[in-house]
């Protein structure tokens, strides 16, 4: 993720990709082959429709304690979404200007696990015994960049992190990730022509070797018709966990959306078309199984 204008915003979600980039090689494999197809010149290159992050719905943390990043940054925040059967909430936030990517944030509703997740959670969130948010200077792009790696809990032992995975595989992924990006989203319809949809970009995916999330298909389709989005499958990281014990589990991955123009915009030329020509927001069943893409039965094909 670069940026041709730089503001502090542009700078921490520099930083951040950063790291992302380290930890998914994914990224610069489809980078570089996009280069090589002149889809495009450089990563400045590609559009950026969102980035997403995950969050546990405790007190001092959750949307409520992540969103105030954005919020201080000109974000404004949009719609909202509830995941029954994940037991998730999440919203949307618009950026201040066209260049940025949209923000999605998601929560677990810790309070609607079963009693022996909610005591491993709270056994390693109850350190946080204020909002960190609140500590950080948030026009300071360094302390905001490495607050997003910044340990807020120590390690879980792999036992904890196994008690999770039965039975939430998103509070798993948490406990261990914490608040690392989990994903970027390469926004296919900004490609040339040849590459322009989810079908063909999705050929030239897993030309290069990259296994797609098949969860609902491997195209997930909004009621309208006007989103469409896929996804990778999570690189692997290794885990350490506090008893020295070390485990492949899963990490973060790419999504692809492809945004069509809404009807009242149909005649425009495609050379005019702006951002706001185009379906916006995000749609619940699409994202439920966008998650899936760090689930282990996607990881184990």
């Amino acid at each position: 993720m670069k940026f041709k204008n730089s503001t502090k915003m542009t700078q921490i979600l520099e930083a951040l990709f950063d790291v992302y980039e380290e930890r998914v090689p994914d990224v610069r494999k489809i980078t570089e082959a996009m280069i090589e197809r002149a889809m495009v010149n450089d990563q400045t290159g590609v559009v950026n429709d969102h980035i997403a992050f995950r969050t546990m719905g405790v007190p001092n943390l959750g949307i409520t304690s992540f969103e105030k990043i954005f919020l201080a940054h000109g974000y404004t925040r949009m719609d909202f979404y509830h995941f029954k059967a994940k037991k998730l909430d999440a919203y949307w936030y618009a950026p201040p200007s066209s260049d940025l990517p949209r923000v999605f944030i998601s929560e677990l509703k810790v309070q609607l696990l079963s009693a022996s997740a909610q005591q491993v959670i709270k056994k390693y969130t109850k350190s946080v015994t204020s909002d960190p948010v609140d500590l950080l200077n948030l026009n300071d792009v360094k302390q905001v960049a490495d607050f997003f790696q910044a340990p807020l809990w120590v390690l879980p032992s792999k036992d904890d992190y196994e008690i999770l995975l039965t039975e939430s595989e998103y509070a798993a992924w948490v406990i261990y990730n914490r608040y690392y990006l989990n994903h970027y989203t390469i926004s296919v319809h900004d490609l040339p022509q040849e590459y322009n949809t989810l079908e063909a970009f999705n050929i030239f995916l897993k030309s290069i070797g990259i296994k797609l999330n098949d969860s609902g298909g491997e195209i997930k389709i909004s009621k309208d018709g006007l989103l469409r989005q896929s996804s990778s499958i999570a690189n692997q990281v290794e885990a350490i966990f506090t008893e020295g014990e070390i485990k492949k589990i899963a990490g973060s991955y790419i999504e692809f959306a492809e945004r069509n123009v809404l009807p009242e915009f149909a005649d425009l030329d495609h050379s005019n078309l702006k951002r706001k020509h185009r379906r916006e927001g995000f749609e619940t069943a699409n994202a439920d199984k966008i998650f899936e893409s760090t689930f282990t039965s996607q990881l184990i094909k």
